[in-house]
This record gives C-alpha cells, structure tokens and sequence, in this order.
C-alpha cells in the first residue's frame, strides 16, 4: 500500500477485509493510538495489522493513522464492517463539517469515486502545507490536531446535529490548553515551535478572535466525553513534559486541570508516565524538537523524497538501469571510490535521460537537481525489487 499513490484506500479497504482489525472497546483503540503517536500528533508507526511495503514518511503514517483510527471507530460503533458503507458514511461526516467541498478540477481528475474523492481530503487534512519548497524546508509538515477528527467522527455516528460547532469546541479547549500549560513555565525554542504547531493546525477556530483567558475551564465541566477529556489531559501532558521535567508549577497545572476533567491523581500520574515512555523511544524523531540547521534540515528532507521516489519506482529504474551498462558500471565504482569529474558528468546525463522517462523523478532535472545525485547514487546498491502498482486491488 502506497499513501502517496491514488487508489490507497481502496488496497486499504482490501487488507481490512482480510484482517480484524476490531477493538472490543474504544479504550483499545485510544490506547493504540497513542503508541502510535498519532494521539500526540507525532506519527512515529502504523497501527497493528497494516504491513507496508516500503518504509513510510510521517505524513503518509498519518494518512494511515487517520484512516485507521476513523475505520476502527465506525466499526465499534456502528458495529459494522462494511468498507463501502464506512467511506460513504465518513465524505458525509467531512461534508456535514464543511470540509468535504472538492474543486470542480479534482472533481474532474478524481470522477465521481467516493474513495478517490476521500484521497483528496485526507490529503487537505494532514498537511499543514501545500508545496514541496515549504515542506521541503518546515519539519512541521503534519497537522497535530488530527485526532478531533477521530473523536468528532465518534461523537457523530450518534449525534449528528451541531458537528461543526461540536468541533470549534474540541479546538478551543485543546489550544486553551496547550496555551495555558506553556505559560505554566519559562517558555524555551521547543515550546514555541509546539505552539506553532498546534496554532497551525486549527481548522475550526481563529486564534486571533479566541480568548485566552480562565473562562475555557468553565467548559470543562460535564460538557465533553470521556475520550474527549482523556484527550485534553493527554494534550496538557504532552505541552509540559517535552523538557523531561516535571516543575512545581507544571504539576499543579497538571493536576488541576485533570481534577476539572474528571479524573484522579492515579489517572493523571499514569497519563504523564505514558507521555514520558512516548518521549524516552522517539525523542529524536519527533519534528518541533528537531534543531538541525536549515542546512542539514534541506539534506535529511530531500534525502526522504529521494529515498521514498527511488523505492516506489524501483521497477522502472531497474529496468532502465540494465540497459545502461556504463551507467550500472560507474555507479558502482561509486561506492568504493570518488568518480572523476568526467565520470561524474556521465552519469548525470545518463541519469537525467532515465529521469525524463519516470515523471515522478523529474525533480532531478530542475534546476539545482545535480545537487540530488549523490544521494541517488548512495541509494542505488540497495535498491530492492517491488511492484510498481503499490495499490493493485486484486
């Protein structure tokens, strides 16, 4: 299964047939999640059951992530495992929310296939950006608040009158809270790219009309379930324990605002010990607290664009490659010597005619592409054999 190709939730609707993928509760599901890190906004793995082909980019775990967690949510609720039914029943929940408005052009590329047309709005939801240049440069590339959605969704199947509003509020408490929580201490670098992330991510509310005042509290009581006010707590555990430490005054925030939510010092204790096991295993993968320079940033970014390019498109390079003898020749001489510049100009134009037949690798040819070819040809020796159609529904 290939998220970054059309026709993923469909292969993704194929292997959902031939795996249970039910939870017996909602806790199970919450509880996945959140070792997945999609909880916490951070896509660090795919849920159980989903076997990827190559390995993923965070913003296609989070498509996975998403889909999963709405999927799991409909089939306890509805009780229900209907794939069909689920995809009809989800463009309607993004529509009844005003998201699910699709351009006459995608209308055009996509037709009139509900699952292609879901493509489209996973897509909007996940990125926070809309280009490769920006992506390229911003680590923060995944929105952070997709999780309202899954409890949106859940609150839907059942009350569907009043979702959009249902939603303002779930943002307003969340970024009230991540506000709050951030102001409970000195702020650092990493707070405020936390802040920007969440700020960025808001879909339903504007930051710049919301108060950030006490009154949000006041919304806390009885008004929300008891997977939205774990998911609050989560959020607040989240903001202050991403230092390591746990101040005097963090913790009376902690406490206090799990008090307003419902839960007691146990609860809260065992929700900041889960967000300190998240922290411990995936610390130097999580995006805000990156602090590489843009230099190295640009690198590590177009080295996964390459790498992801070069595996879902191994077939075709491998078939081009063996018609290039001289070329496979210099490539590895590559790997145990520095070519000449003469080499060096071979390859390239040789590579760049093998670009110009595989248009997902016309990167290569613009403009400052040379400067990608190093870690193209780093990446050739380990390129393994996969089927080009990724989401071949059999």
């Amino acid at each position: 299964m290939n998220p970054s190709a059309s026709g993923w939730i469909n292969k993704f609707g194929e292997i959902v047939s031939t795996v249970n993928l039910a939870y017996g509760n909602f806790q199970g599901i919450y509880g996945e999640l959140k070792k997945t890190g999609f909880v916490y906004g951070v896509n660090t793995k795919v849920p159980r059951g989903i076997e990827p082909e190559h390995l993923l980019s965070e913003d296609e775990k989070a498509k996975i992530n998403l889909l999963s967690a709405l999927y799991r949510t409909y089939s306890l609720d509805a009780k229900s495992s209907d794939f069909k039914v689920f995809l009809d029943k989800i463009f309607q929940f993004y529509q009844d929310l005003g998201l699910g408005d699709i351009s006459f052009f995608n209308k055009i590329l996509t037709g009139g296939k509900t699952s292609a047309q879901l493509e489209k709005l996973i897509d909007s939801r996940v990125y926070l950006a809309d280009n490769l240049i920006s992506k390229t440069f911003n680590s923060i590339i995944t929105n952070s608040l997709l999780f309202v959605d899954v409890l949106t969704f859940k609150r839907y199947l059942h009350q569907p009158k009043g979702i959009r509003k249902h939603a303002q509020n779930l943002e307003y408490i969340a970024i009230n809270i991540t506000y709050h929580a951030l102001s409970s201490r000195e702020k650092t670098k990493n707070d405020v790219r936390l802040a920007q992330l969440f700020e960025a991510s808001l879909t339903f509310i504007d930051t710049e009309k919301e108060r950030f005042d006490g009154s949000y509290r006041d919304k806390l009581m009885n008004n929300f379930s008891q997977w939205e006010n774990q998911y609050f707590l989560d959020m607040a555990c989240l903001t202050v324990w991403e230092d390591h430490s746990l101040e005097y005054q963090e913790s009376e925030f902690i406490f206090g605002i799990g008090k307003d939510l419902g839960f007691d010092q146990k609860q809260i204790a065992r929700s900041l010990e889960e967000i300190t096991s998240f922290f411990d295993q995936n610390a130097e993968t999580i995006p805000f607290l990156n602090n590489k320079n843009l230099a190295i940033q640009f690198y590590d970014s177009m080295s996964k664009i390459v790498n992801k390019l070069i595996l879902r498109n191994s077939k075709r390079l491998q078939k081009e490659l063996s018609e290039s003898k001289e070329l496979v020749t210099l490539i590895s001489k590559s790997t145990v010597r520095d070519l000449t510049n003469e080499e060096k100009r071979k390859v390239q134009n040789q590579l760049i005619d093998i670009f110009k037949t595989i248009p997902s690798l016309a990167i290569f040819i613009l403009p400052g592409g040379a400067v990608l070819l190093p870690i193209f040809i780093k990446l050739i020796p380990k390129l393994l054999p996969s089927s080009f159609d990724d989401n071949r529904v059999k």
